[in-house]
């Protein structure tokens, strides 16, 4: 039987859960858990799949595991892993692709209100007992740009029409869709950020969209609009972005996930008054491993009978392929 080799930097509850509940499920095979890359290096050598998060790997787990044959992320996302300079084409590898269109609808709604309401403000008043009353923003009439049209988006569009908004798709494959007004080519990005009171990044991290939202796309966003990125911190520039929130040419942005992380101390980001820091919460939530462990269980029983056609969502099928 094969040894499972799984790494989570989640809280110890949730990732010993993912352990027990696959242990129960598979008797017969070892399950090694470890809750950051720097410790799975000696397990690495017997591991013959991988669990993960790709953010969460390092590229020295696929050097020293020669045996491992297939790899589990446990999200939509596999930057961190496809990118990895020591993954074999031989490993199979697939994800979560579909769970995560209302959790992450929710959080990017929620960056929104936040952002409109001024929360942080509000709090910091409420934290030094100031009664101050100022004018807020309103989503109503506004127009939201959704960057990246999948499973997301497709979620979020909707709830953002509820709240009165106008709602335009950004995608490299436009087609109508329901709750959208429009669906433009990502070549018209710098055009249409112009009409943006609000974008919402939800594209998937690749070398074509490393640094997408750049310092020309910032400029051309309307004064007094705001930034909320749910998708991989690579698909912003960090730098431009911090120039134009300083600059005042941006009122602010919500950032939960950044080009490093953890988010060092001292980073600008965690000082600024008009930007919102949370650590890559979006998609999590108190049901998501109910939902991840029996597509993980069905994929293991799969594996185990050789029927990599048969698993769900496989990425790359272990021929070299991606699906």
């Amino acid at each position: 039987m094969p040894n499972v080799l799984i790494v989570l930097t989640l809280p110890e509850k949730v990732r010993n859960e993912y352990r027990d509940r696959l242990s129960a499920s598979f008797p017969d095979i070892r399950f090694d858990l470890v809750d950051h890359h720097t410790k799975a290096h000696q397990l690495s050598h017997d591991a013959d799949i991988v669990i993960s998060f790709g953010v969460q790997l390092s590229d020295d787990i696929f050097r020293l595991g020669q045996k491992i044959r297939w790899v589990q992320a446990l999200g939509s996302g596999v930057d961190g892993i496809v990118d990895q300079p020591s993954l074999r084409n031989d490993i199979v590898v697939t994800n979560m692709q579909g769970l995560h269109g209302a959790p992450c609808a929710e959080s990017a709604l929620c960056s929104m209100l936040s952002l409109a309401r001024a929360m942080p403000r509000v709090l910091d008043n409420q934290r030094a007992g100031s009664w101050e009353r100022f004018p807020l923003k309103l989503l109503d009439r506004k127009t939201v740009v959704i960057v990246g049209v999948g499973v997301i988006a497709e979620a979020l569009a909707p709830r953002c029409k509820a709240m009165g908004m106008r709602v335009v798709g950004v995608t490299s494959a436009p087609r109508d869709l329901p709750g959208f007004d429009a669906v433009v080519p990502r070549s018209q990005l710098l055009q249409i950020a112009a009409e943006a009171d609000y974008m919402v990044l939800v594209a998937p991290y690749t070398p074509a969209n490393r640094h997408m939202v750049n310092a020309e796309v910032l400029a051309a966003m309307k004064p007094g609009a705001f930034l909320i990125n749910i998708a991989r911190g690579g698909v912003v520039d960090e730098e431009a972005l911090m120039a134009a929130l300083d600059d005042g040419r941006l009122a602010g942005a919500s950032l939960d996930v950044f080009a490093e992380e953890p988010l060092p101390k001292g980073h600008p980001f965690w000082a600024m008054k008009n930007v919102i820091v949370t650590p890559h919460l979006a998609g999590f939530h108190d049901e998501y491993q109910d939902l991840a462990i029996p597509i993980v269980e069905h994929n293991i029983r799969k594996f185990l009978a050789g029927d990599v056609a048969g698993m769900i969502n496989v990425v790359r099928d272990g021929s070299g392929a991606r699906s």
